[in-house]
């Protein structure tokens, strides 16, 4: 069962087109990718799903409805929630609070005040947060500041987790402790689409993956017969590319 599907979907900025009809599908349950060359299109993709801006045409479905164009924070209540390429904390909140943020807003299971402080306290545990909690976000390094973001999207309780190159930054020894969460956050039923440059974190977790070049989709499937198409070579990967 999809629980994301877009079709046709077209986003312009004046007379550029960063989208350019693209049809793909999310199964529920699965992690899926999305790569392509600095450029393409990866992250205005998401911000048109999830409501950052609108799309100029297509649809969009998630859950079984008809979201195109809903607002990013109505999408979020529906069961969406996401990070972004540059973390952006609330500086002067601790982690505690920045993830009670996210809670307060994004969460509609609950509005029990301690609810939701458990809740905060509950998500930082559960991404292995390494510092004290009322550490303030502007003492924070990357690798914890991408342990906040995941932590702050996991707050509103998603249904699908969209996670926008997450990776980026981390030494090979992050890279595998944050793959493991990936995983973790999957197991627990959140299905979970990833935007991702680095090929080991693609390869190590998607069932299935997308390409997309100048903002149209250039192959979708299972993931290693993407990473092996001809065309996905030529446009990304580079034809000395070794599984």
């Amino acid at each position: 069962m999809a629980i994301l599907e877009t079709k046709e979907l077209v986003t312009n900025f004046g007379g550029l087109m960063a989208v350019n009809h693209v049809s793909l599908h999310v199964e529920q349950g699965e992690i899926f990718g999305l790569i392509g060359p600095n450029g393409a299109g990866k992250t205005t993709f998401i911000n048109s799903i999830t409501g950052t801006y609108p799309p100029s045409s297509g649809r969009v479905f998630f859950a079984g409805e008809d979201t195109t164009g809903m607002r990013a924070d109505v999408m979020c209540h529906r069961g969406m929630s996401r990070t972004f390429q540059i973390s952006q904390p609330f500086p002067k909140l601790t982690a505690l609070e920045n993830v009670l943020v996210g809670a307060t807003f994004g969460c509609t299971h609950t509005n029990s005040t301690k609810r939701l402080d458990e809740i905060a306290e509950e998500m930082l545990d559960y991404v292995e947060f390494p510092m004290p909690k009322r550490t303030p976000a502007e003492q924070l390094n990357t690798v914890q500041l991408k342990r906040l973001d995941l932590a702050r999207a996991l707050s509103c309780r998603p249904k699908l987790l969209l996670l926008d190159e997450l990776a980026a930054g981390l030494t090979t020894g992050e890279l595998g402790d944050l793959m493991n969460i990936i995983r973790k956050i999957r197991d627990s039923g959140i299905t979970i689409f990833v935007v991702e440059h680095i090929m080991r974190v693609i390869m190590g977790l998607c069932d299935r993956l997308a390409v997309i070049q100048y903002g149209t989709k250039i192959a979708e499937g299972p993931t290693q017969q993407v990473a092996t198409d001809p065309k996905v070579l030529e446009a990304y990967l580079g034809e000395d590319y070794n599984l």
